[in-house]
């Protein structure tokens, strides 16, 4: 209904926009299809049993593991938003997306990835403080803090994404509705607009800075004060523990957020082509998917959880 009304306000006259997608060869389009459904099925189950055994193993109910849990449901989300009706399109002729349905996905695309940005960076905040002050460890990150932390992250995404969106919607869209992209990505919009979209351009420009590039500089300061004390440990093996509670989400954080500045941090640029495509492929399907290997693989404790809980899971 909100929608409808700015549609009114701005006399637009498109109601449809057209996802050109990756590709427009049928036969590679299939192929496609394939690989990406097959991306999806494997977010939603590393990140469903992610989910799960954070939930249910005692070895995981701790404010790292929260936190993890919160990033899975993120992911599960983020993808949801995007993956379904690119796969649609797979396999459609119409390519097409209504108008209110392309800002909905521009929506709960943007409050989605601005949460996540200001999640990793409280992810971060949790091992500084594991590592730098482990003895008040439990006093700082107790429950009701660690939920103050998740909802604070939820909303600064809400924030930044009604920003963007209510000034996108607000643009007269007339004629031009040929997007060449897979999905509505709020940069790839502004280009159908009948007007200079110089201003929200720049309102894009300047959420990413305070959505992204601030919170990663954060992040950076977080780990060198983490390696810092680090450094302190006498023991090599104290060391290397401590190290490899952080890795997971090192790699994490650069595989975010080095395709999110690609993407962003450009004033001005017009994204069309396909390295861009492929960038904001990566950080939207292809990280989602890999969030959960990474955890699993270099984590101990979902090792170890996951082993236990199915071996009672088949016992009963």
């Amino acid at each position: 209904m909100f929608l409808s009304v700015m549609v009114t306000w701005n006399f637009t006259n498109v109601d449809t926009f057209i996802l050109l997608g990756l590709t427009s060869q049928p036969d590679l389009q299939i192929l496609l299809f394939i690989i990406f459904l097959t991306f999806y099925i494997i977010t939603l189950v590393g990140n469903i049993i992610i989910i799960w055994l954070s939930s249910v193993h005692p070895r995981l109910s701790t404010p790292m593991y929260f936190f993890l849990r919160n990033l899975s449901s993120l992911d599960i989300c983020y993808t949801a938003s995007v993956v379904p009706k690119m796969l649609i399109n797979y396999l459609s002729v119409d390519k097409s997306i209504s108008f209110n349905a392309c800002f909905a996905q521009m929506f709960i695309h943007l409050a989605l990835g601005g949460t996540e940005c200001f999640l990793l960076l409280v992810m971060a905040y949790d091992r500084y403080v594991a590592i730098c002050s482990p003895l008040h460890y439990t006093n700082i990150m107790h429950p009701s803090f660690c939920m103050k932390l998740a909802a604070a992250t939820w909303i600064g995404g809400l924030i930044n994404s009604m920003i963007n969106t209510l000034h996108a919607i607000q643009l007269p869209y007339c004629n031009r509705n040929v997007m060449n992209h897979f999905f509505c990505e709020v940069p790839t919009v502004l280009e159908l607009s009948c007007i200079d979209a110089s201003l929200n351009k720049t309102i894009v420009f300047i959420c990413a800075m305070i959505v992204s590039f601030a919170p990663f500089c954060c992040i950076l300061i977080t780990y060198v004060n983490i390696i810092f004390s680090i450094m302190k440990i006498r023991t090599t093996t104290g060391r290397i523990k401590a190290f490899s509670t952080c890795g997971s989400h090192v790699i994490v954080v650069t595989l975010f957020y080095g395709t999110i500045f690609f993407i962003y941090l450009r004033p001005g640029t017009v994204i069309v082509n396909n390295q861009d495509k492929m960038a904001t492929l990566f950080y939207s399907v292809i990280t989602p998917m890999l969030n959960p290997i990474i955890y699993s693989l270099r984590n101990k404790d979902v090792n170890i959880a996951f082993k236990e809980s199915t071996r009672k899971l088949f016992c009963l």
